[in-house]
């Protein structure tokens, strides 16, 4: 998997870590910033985050059509700049007044525009490394490798923000109930005219951190203030991030500066460029693109409900409290072991010498050893926060992509492996299951407008539901994602890389903006099982146009 990759490849990979840690610390909390700071409704905070997620991800095709003229590795410098820009301001603490809210706004679009330009353009660096014959076969296990580094960054984002959000809560003496915001609001809004069950419910959980009766305004304004605060510190985070991602970046510049060439440069300096294709195979490879750009839309509408809607299920309807087995996987330190040895098992089966072996062994030891400790020693039960549940997406990626390459590397060794757009399509039935878990498991429970005007679910269900999900959805993603920007990379037109890079990404983007709709269903009043079968309908319904255009695709591609 790692042998005889070229050095550019870990240095671009790490780069890119550092900013994915940070963006992912603000996506963990970001949903639950704008409800708890501005009081948005659920139809509302998904539009917003709808709205973002499509300008993070459709930037990048202007950044692409830049990148074409000026260089990729300029774009990449110039997006982290303005990036940190953007965190910045999402760092400072404000009021909810037409200003707050206005610099929000523009730190959102700072974001979008910086990603813009750093994301599609890092991977088309990373995709140019393989032009080499040399390195050609190693393409897809290269993208594999780059999507792992990518999520060793998410993985640690949502411990960091839990840390953050329970530190500075703590500080104020509060601790984290995800109920609180929304009931707060309500009393900030009515007073005591606030329906009478929710009314209770509120001051129940003042109660339960000291405050009177008589104090219940105040404890309203207070939490919000200081729930809010301790968001913008989990903010902050990205700036150092980006920070270190830059430094990463200029260091070993050295390892990848013969891949920071677009086909412009290229004929400028009299290099050999690469053979030129025909108009008709070019309309041919961009055809078979758009065709599965429009299929991935679905995938992505579907997967980044993670941030919006599988995060209010994860506040609103599953118990907060993880005790047994469950309980180890909300702590990052455990998955981190689990990790350990994860990979010392990789790395026993994949030595060619009797030392590499030994010490791997050693190495699994070890990590089985402090997984016993930590589970004698980890309280149980254990409090968890609504975001936490979003790192074990990225750890089952992690933990799965060496078992995703040896599988498709034996299948190529023996000529079975599926192709690209196949594992797209096989991708999206395994969605579909995803959902289908969420499905059942909600069978029963009160829909989302029940619960805005009970004040909270009347049954909860076991963190085991979404976790599953989460597992299902991982072995999709593995199918889709670094095999598609894989795909990009190898049959996008030599002229248009950057550009189609940045259409891979538009196509995230409306599938991102697409995952308001799902918000606006959570909010209309259907029964919750049905929101998650809408999802199951359009990943299935996906998957049977691209199996039914894969002729077409297979061939314009081969």
């Amino acid at each position: 998997m790692f042998k005889g990759q070229p050095k550019g490849l870990y240095a671009l990979s790490l780069a890119n870590t550092g900013e994915r840690f940070g963006y992912y610390t603000m996506l963990a909390i970001f949903t639950l910033f704008l409800q708890a700071k501005f009081g948005y409704t659920e139809a509302v905070t998904t539009q917003i985050y709808g709205i973002f997620l499509a300008a993070v991800y459709f930037m990048p095709f202007f950044g692409g059509i830049l990148a074409d003229r000026f260089g990729f590795g300029r774009m990449v410098s110039l997006g982290i700049f303005i990036m940190f820009g953007g965190y910045a301001l999402l760092a400072v603490p404000t009021g909810t007044g037409f200003t707050a809210q206005a610099m929000m706004f523009g730190a959102l679009a700072l974001i979008a525009c910086g990603t813009g330009l750093f994301k599609g353009n890092l991977q088309v660096m990373v995709g140019n490394l393989y032009d080499d014959p040399a390195y050609a076969p190693k393409r897809d296990n290269a993208f594999s490798i780059f999507y792992m580094a990518i999520n060793i960054g998410a993985m640690f984002a949502p411990a960091m923000a839990t840390w953050i959000t329970d530190y500075f809560l703590g500080k104020d003496g509060l601790k984290y109930n995800g109920q609180i915001p929304a009931l707060a609001h309500q009393y900030m809004d009515k007073g005591d005219a606030m329906a009478a069950e929710p009314l209770a419910k509120l001051q129940e959980l003042a109660a339960s951190m000291g405050a009177g009766a008589g104090d219940l305004g105040e404890f309203c304004r207070h939490y919000v203030e200081r729930l809010s605060a301790a968001y913008n510190m989990g903010f902050a985070v990205a700036c150092v991030s980006l920070l270190l991602s830059y430094l990463i970046y200029v260091a070993f510049r050295k390892s990848f500066r013969h891949a920071d060439v677009t086909a412009r440069q290229q004929a400028a300096s009299g290099a050999a460029a690469q053979a030129e294709l025909s108009p008709a195979q070019t309309r041919s490879r961009i055809t078979a693109l758009l065709l599965v750009f429009a299929v991935v839309i679905f995938f992505w509408m579907a997967f980044h409900q993670n941030g919006s809607t599988m995060t209010f299920f994860a506040r609103d309807y599953t118990t907060s409290e993880a005790s047994g087995l469950t309980r180890m996987g909300f702590n990052i330190f455990n998955l981190v072991l689990v990790l350990v040895g994860v990979y010392s098992l990789v790395g026993f089966f994949q030595s060619e010498k009797q030392r590499g072996k030994i010490v791997s062994a050693a190495v699994f030891v070890a990590a089985a050893v402090a997984l016993f400790f930590r589970w004698r020693v980890t309280p149980d039960p254990v409090h968890i926060l609504p975001q936490e549940f979003q790192q074990f997406n990225p750890f089952y990626v992690v933990a799965l992509t060496p078992i995703s390459v040896a599988l498709f590397s034996s299948l190529a060794r023996k000529g079975k492996e599926p192709s690209a757009p196949r594992k797209i399509g096989l991708g999206m039935v395994i969605a579909a299951g995803g959902f289908l878990i969420l499905t059942l498991g909600s069978v029963g429970l009160m829909s989302p407008a029940e619960v805005r005007a009970a004040g909270a679910s009347s049954a909860f269900v076991s963190q085991n539901w979404l976790i599953s999900t989460y597992l299902v959805l991982t072995f999709a993603e593995l199918l889709l994602s670094p095999m598609g920007i894989s795909f990009v990379s190898k049959v996008a037109p030599p002229k248009y890389k950057g550009m189609m890079m940045g259409c891979w990404f538009a196509a995230t983007a409306v599938g991102n903006y697409a995952t308001s709709l799902i918000g606006y269903l959570w909010g209309s009043g259907m029964a919750l099982w049905m929101v998650w079968s809408v999802l199951i309908a359009l990943c299935l319904l996906s998957a049977l146009f691209i199996f039914s255009i894969m002729r077409k695709l297979e061939n314009a591609t081969a």
